[in-house]
């Protein structure tokens, strides 16, 4: 089957934009996947339109419509897949797909359609109103791009397609984790049977590199108050105060909003370390030689990809109670979990790590891997998806 691959870049790309290109190699070895890719980009520099322009195109893009409608006569598409659209492809994408009768797969990555900036994350938690339709607080926080303006544009536009019945041309929505799932269920708008859960899956190491153990922890991820940065420091001062110089290392990777103020923190506490944005043999490093990865999220984190690559290399994972990390983190078997946002309880689960033989920590890290090839194959999911594609064409 020829299935169109739709997606509209970030400004700044991360793990969402890992996961469709690990979907796109995967859909290859069953279909036909063409792209109709767009790019943030676009709107960037010199040669972007205008910012009214822009406005504009935000709710109705006639150019992104016209480009998708050349793919599918070029591809002699079947399907479409569908991801982020925003914002230069623009809902004008489901009304084009509604007019050629093709059926529309949407893949829920994050919290839109329903939250301006996808996160449902503002003034410093997890909140529930836009799932029902109610934008104004996140509006007020300025949850996109930390624009007021943008923010209301785009509660409008998320406003529209509620009202214009547009998100009915989507065949099937598919959610990262059940809990993602049954939140959408929570808007009223999807009903139960259209909406399925289909966790990421994971192209596997054969064998892992052979592990060590050099006693130290690590955080990897953007460096943004969703990501639970404050309690995690927090946990590790409170660390410092009780164990003093046989306080355990805490590695920090990543870059975002936070950087200076855990370079600064890392001056305060020689326990704390920051790495900046690490990658490739750098990352792999970091991974095998860690004693455990710490995933303190306090949004709701749609699955958390980080805890595969954790897995990965045989590793255990500390993670937050928050969203589908309770999915993939199982508490004493393949890692610990502690209440969300809780210093106080995170650190007491370091303690515990450092309590643990090594062998019962292996033994962690061992079972987090079989969780991942029994649960991520690629062949599974494949068939899990090819069920959800025979339901709608």
């Amino acid at each position: 089957m020829t299935i169109l691959h739709v997606f509209n870049r970030y400004l700044q790309s991360g793990g969402e934009e890992t996961a469709i290109e690990q979907i796109h190699r995967h859909l290859e070895l069953r279909h036909e996947v063409p792209r109709c890719f767009f790019d943030s980009r676009e709107w960037t520099g010199s040669d972007a339109p205008w910012k009214a322009s822009q406005a504009l195109r935000f709710f109705y893009n006639p150019s992104s419509k016209e480009r998708f409608e050349q793919r599918v006569r070029e591809t002699k598409s079947q399907a479409t897949l569908f991801h982020n659209i925003y914002p230069v492809g623009s809902p004008s994408l489901y009304r084009s797909a509604v007019q050629k009768k093709l059926p529309v797969i949407q893949m829920l990555h994050n919290y839109r359609p329903f939250s301006v900036d996808g996160s449902l994350f503002y003034r410093g938690k997890p909140q529930s109103g836009p799932l029902h339709g109610k934008h104004l607080d996140e509006i007020l926080s300025g949850a996109w791009q930390g624009s007021i303006t943008r923010s209301a544009v785009c509660a409008m536009m998320l406003s529209m397609l509620r009202r214009s019945g547009w998100l009915k041309s989507v065949s099937a929505w598919v959610a990262i984790s059940d809990f993602m799932r049954a939140r959408f269920i929570e808007s009223g708008i999807i009903p139960a049977h259209q909406i399925h859960t289909l966790k990421h899956s994971w192209d596997a190491m054969t064998y892992p590199p052979e592990s060590s153990d050099a006693g130290y922890y690590l955080f990897l991820g953007r460096l943004i108050p969703e990501k639970g940065l404050h309690a995690l420091i927090s946990s590790w001062h409170e660390l410092k105060s009780q164990l003093g110089p046989k306080t355990p290392t805490l590695k920090i990777a990543g870059e975002g909003p936070l950087s200076s103020w855990v370079k600064s923190q890392s001056t305060i506490n020689p326990h704390l370390e920051y790495l900046g944005q690490i990658s490739g043999n750098t990352k792999h490093e970091a991974l095998r030689h860690c004693r455990a990865l710490v995933a303190p999220s306090i949004w709701w984190e749609p699955l958390g990809l980080i805890v595969y690559e954790a897995y990965d290399f045989a590793k255990p994972v500390l993670a937050a109670r928050a969203g589908g990390l309770t999915e993939t983190v199982q508490h004493r078997v393949t890692g610990l979990l502690h209440d969300v946002g809780s210093s106080s309880a995170l650190a007491v689960d370091i303690l515990s790590m450092e309590s643990m033989s090594d062998e019962q920590r292996r033994t962690m890290g061992q079972n987090g891997r079989s969780w991942l090839l029994r649960e991520a194959s690629v062949k599974s999911w494949q068939d899990q998806f090819d069920g959800i594609l025979s339901s709608v064409v």
